[in-house]
């Protein structure tokens, strides 16, 4: 063959294929479904946010309610005691009675999750515990004069 004129329809180049090009399709097809799949299966395997539910004064502390477990990290600052959980909730406060002396309390939204402070006139000391109680999580704070 001397060039690319048609003879006859004998030259090197193919005729174009009448026929539909369906793999496009088809891998597309399937990446879809793989992705709606997946996005299905990430919904039923996340975990559900962890929450604050309830404060309860107790006799010398607090009592505090979640759905789980949270991360938790407590420090006593200059006389006051301070618990930063991981858990979503809402802002509340309060006052209680530790010997006979008032105590102020106040949760707070913060980057890190839910800020407690246990306020007093006089320097606090703390001890905190938690327990699985009927399917929820129960911290217990225990409160002291120093």
């Amino acid at each position: 063959m001397h060039g690319s004129e048609g003879k006859d329809a004998l030259h090197s180049t193919p005729e174009d294929d009448p026929r539909p090009k369906l793999l496009p399709r088809v891998l597309g097809s399937l990446a879809i479904v793989g992705l709606m799949i997946g996005l299905m299966i990430g919904r039923l395997t996340t975990p559900e946010p962890l929450e604050l539910q309830q404060v309860e004064p107790a006799a010398d502390g607090l009592v505090v309610w979640f759905n789980n477990e949270p991360k938790l990290h407590g420090e006593h600052i200059d006389g006051t005691v301070a618990l930063l959980f991981d858990a979503q909730g809402k802002a509340a406060s309060g006052q209680l009675k530790v010997n006979a002396k008032d105590v102020n309390w106040r949760i707070r939204k913060t980057d890190a999750g839910l800020l407690l402070n246990l306020v007093a006139a006089r320097p606090l000391r703390g001890e905190w515990s938690g327990a699985e109680v009927d399917g929820r999580w129960r911290l217990e704070i225990h409160l002291q004069e120093q």
